[in-house]
């Protein structure tokens, strides 16, 4: 973020934080400068469209009263202006009607700031609210990934040694019984095998930094064992990611290009890759499938708007496309800034891109 970024950041949060008794009486000071300046310059110079800056803030600061105040000040000021200016209108009624215009006009700057305001913050409800239905469904799949891993993997470990113990013991007997009980003792195995596989895609990435780049490698690795199709994980050096909620959203990205390239664009070949530069993180997902269909780039599917809802959570920008040689491509870019030494680790946070 640039320093103007920050700047204009850090004036947004000051006006934001100030009581409505503030925003008036800087909305009024404004409109009293302006004031005198509109009659220092003289009637034959308008200025009165800059009577909007100090009812546009009441109204945004403040509220629809606090711009109704500062518009009808603003007029009152606008009037006087013009009169010590000794303007000269032909007749009485072109100046009642002059006045009357301009009052409309700071009037209406008012109702069309509150709809802006007013939509605005319905975005802004409607934008939080999926963030934390986003988090919320992480939550409770990590929950759900936990509680498989240390609950019912152990139940099946146990059984698994218990099977095992029992095909040893009927194997010194002689027992016939004991080719079922190694059968079920493989089979447990598996189960055990497949359930962490499992808690492991809904618990997918490590609180550590370098945590993303051992669950995409995973990733790849159970894609290949169960799919039966070439995957590999690419990563030149290894990029940490800092913001744990970030490496779980690329995890997620990178699960639903996976589920597209097989079940939508028949691949028979993934690469996924991850690299850094110059704090730019790109994640990029590649297949030899049937490709993107035309027109559909921009995300029609429901997946597709997931994935872009995603990386717009974290500032960053996707782009799903159709590679030269065939085959769909999926990137994901997304600013990474660091923000100091927390605990001695280095933390971060992903800023939007400039």
């Amino acid at each position: 973020m640039s320093e103007q970024q920050t700047g204009r950041a850090a004036i947004t949060d000051l006006l934001e934080k100030q009581s409505r008794m503030a925003i008036v009486l800087e909305a009024s000071v404004m409109v009293l400068i302006i004031g005198y300046i509109d009659y220092i310059t003289g009637y034959e110079i308008s200025i009165f469209v800059f009577y909007g800056a100090p009812i546009l803030l009441a109204v945004w600061y403040g509220d629809k009263q606090c711009g109704i105040f500062i518009a009808l000040l603003s007029g009152i000021v606008w009037w006087w202006a013009d009169m010590k200016a000794g303007h000269p209108y032909l007749t009485n009624w072109i100046q009642g009607w002059d006045t009357l215009v301009t009052f409309c006009f700071f009037l209406f700057i008012v109702v069309g700031v509150s709809a802006l305001k007013a939509q605005y913050e319905l975005m802004e409800r409607s934008a939080r609210l999926e963030r934390e239905i986003i988090r919320i469904s992480e939550r409770e799949q990590q929950r759900i990934g936990q509680d498989l891993h240390d609950g019912l993997c152990q139940y099946l470990a146990a059984i698994s040694c218990a099977a095992s113990s029992l095909r040893n013991d009927l194997q010194k007997h002689s027992a016939v019984e004991a080719e079922s009980a190694a059968e079920i003792a493989e089979l447990l195995k598996q189960g055990v095998t497949q359930t962490r596989n499992l808690s492991r895609g809904l618990f997918p990435v490590q609180t550590d930094e370098a945590g993303l780049g051992s669950a995409l490698d995973e990733l790849a690795a159970s894609t290949r064992r169960l799919l039966n199709i070439e995957c590999e994980f690419e990563s030149v050096k290894q990029v940490p990611i800092y913001d744990n909620e970030a490496a779980t959203h690329l995890y997620r990205i990178t699960q639903e290009a996976l589920n597209n390239a097989t079940r939508h664009g028949l691949a028979t070949k993934v690469k996924i890759a991850i690299a850094e530069d110059g704090g730019i993180v790109t994640l990029s997902i590649g297949d030899n499938g049937k490709g993107i269909s035309a027109g559909n780039e921009k995300g029609d599917g429901m997946g597709l708007k997931i994935m872009d809802y995603r990386a717009r959570l974290i500032g960053g920008d996707l782009k799903v496309g159709n590679q030269e040689g065939g085959g769909a491509m999926v990137t994901c870019r997304f600013r990474q800034k660091m923000s100091g030494v927390v605990n001695g680790k280095v933390a971060g946070r992903n800023e939007i891109n400039a």
